[in-house]
């Protein structure tokens, strides 16, 4: 069963977000900031990483950067889930070294078709 870290500040959103991936026979992990999120990709080895983008502190952009340029957790595929939807977001994303992006309300079959296609 693959395991999912959602890294979210927002208590509603990983609610609804640990449902679908429940739902689908996702092990489900969370972490309220990136930098905990960090913290917990290095201790349990997710397969994937759900990361919002405006949190406080560590924001998911900054984290994504560290995850993807750090050889210890590069191999771990981040998807950003998150409100901001401007084009230019989802290239700063992709450069941050982000494998999807999603946009919030997330759509339950996106959200698993997303994670499937980074983990195959």
């Amino acid at each position: 069963m693959p395991r999912v870290l959602i890294v979210d500040d927002s208590p509603t959103e990983i609610v609804k977000i640990r449902q679908i991936l429940s739902k689908n026979g996702y092990d489900v992990i969370t972490a309220e900031s990136g930098e905990r999120g960090i913290e917990l990709v290095r201790a349990e080895n997710p397969d994937v990483v759900l990361m919002d983008i405006v949190m406080p502190g560590l924001n998911g952009f900054q984290a994504t950067r560290q995850l993807s340029r750090d050889p210890d957790t590069s191999g771990v595929p981040v998807i950003i889930v998150t409100t901001k939807d401007q084009e230019t977001d989802r290239l700063w994303g992709q450069r941050q070294g982000a494998k999807g992006y999603l946009t919030k309300p997330v759509d339950g079959k996106l959200l698993i078709k997303t994670i499937e296609s980074v983990l195959n």
